[in-house]
């Protein structure tokens, strides 16, 4: 891999940390959403009840808000990494598997994103109904079921690329 420039090494740094925060937090949130419901038919908990149900929403929103603006920032300084950097993808095949993995799973990121921003905004607001936040949950993991695991998986993997960095095409003259 050829040398880099320290602003391409600040944008790749700021990304690789907010893929860290962002599978964090994603996980953070899957484990307090899930929390909520019971069994298959996403019912939910029995100590959940009208009295608590918006307190306990309120307080998964910093968790939902950390893996919506994570992923954002992580999509857009990896974008503009790949641009600065100028490194060839032909020759850097690491590169280009993780600039694949980003690009497919963000398909499906951006859409869940919207289902998220509309959780986001109704939670941001005082009087929000807890009973469209709720469907909109329920949405959210029925829609992609089994995605998350393969999500997170998948941005876990770009760290193995990086650190080994296998397909690297070396130059013998």
């Amino acid at each position: 891999m050829e040398k880099i420039n320290t602003f391409s090494k600040i944008l790749a740094f700021i990304s690789l940390s907010a893929l860290a925060v962002w599978i964090g937090s994603y996980l953070t949130r899957l484990f307090l959403v899930y929390q909520l419901f019971d069994g298959p038919d996403l019912n939910l908990q029995s100590f959940i009840t009208e009295q608590n149900i918006s307190g306990v929403l309120t307080s998964i929103l910093p968790a939902i808000l950390t893996h919506f603006l994570a992923y954002i920032v992580m999509f857009l300084m990896f974008l503009i990494f790949i641009v600065t950097s100028k490194i060839s993808l032909k020759e850097n095949g690491w590169l280009f598997i993780i600039l694949v993995i980003v690009l497919v799973m963000a398909t499906f990121e951006i859409y869940l994103m919207t289902i998220d921003y509309k959780i986001i905004t109704d939670l941001m607001r005082q009087n929000f109904d807890s009973n469209l936040i709720i469907s909109m949950l329920r949405e959210r993991i029925k829609v992609l079921s089994s995605y998350p695991i393969v999500a997170v998986l998948s941005h876990i993997s770009i760290f193995y690329f990086i650190i080994f960095q296998p397909l690297t095409k070396s130059d013998k003259n």
